[in-house]
């Protein structure tokens, strides 16, 4: 729940600024009192089968801005040792919503930098699948998508080009 202080600002209930707009499906503001994509409720934790599920079908939906939200979620509330994995699938996520909103150079470089983390995590600990994720299948999505975008200088559709976190084909988890 939200207010607006003396500043003019949106607060939540704990005062801090918290921007009430209603958000489209990539996460951009729209006017107040417009229809907007419900969002993701902030500092829930999950189990990991909980998060890559629900970013799975938030990426699916193509909603990746409010997937990112479910990883940050795990970033910040899931073990030390898993922070960074969790961080990187973040930026993929947010990469593919800079694409899809037609942010082209940032959302390519942040694709880069997510399969980059995410790659070196599985490197670090040893685990190519924590959790059942296809880190490498991941890596290999986010670098070929940041190419295509910078040739084909174009948005992409974020739930058609959304990744499958464990692999597989496409309407085959």
């Amino acid at each position: 729940m939200s207010s607006t202080s003396g500043d003019g600002r949106d607060r939540d209930t704990e005062g801090r600024a918290r921007n009430a707009r209603p958000r489209d499906g990539l996460g951009r503001p729209l006017p107040y009192g417009t229809d907007g994509v419900e969002r993701q409720p902030e500092g829930v934790v999950r189990t990991p089968e909980e998060t890559v599920a629900e970013a799975q079908a938030l990426l699916t939906a193509g909603k990746p801005f409010h997937a990112h939200e479910v990883f940050e979620d795990a970033w910040k509330s899931g073990p030390e040792a898993e922070r960074s994995l969790w961080r990187g699938l973040a930026q993929l996520a947010v990469g593919l919503t800079h694409t899809a909103r037609g942010n082209l150079t940032g959302g390519a470089r942040l694709l880069r930098r997510g399969a980059g983390v995410v790659e070196e995590w599985g490197a670090d600990s040893g685990r190519s699948r924590p959790h059942g994720l296809d880190l490498a299948g991941l890596g290999a999505w986010a670098t070929e998508l940041a190419r295509e975008v910078e040739r084909d200088g174009r948005p992409v559709d974020a739930g058609e080009r959304a990744p499958l976190l464990r692999g597989g084909t496409p309407g085959r988890p």
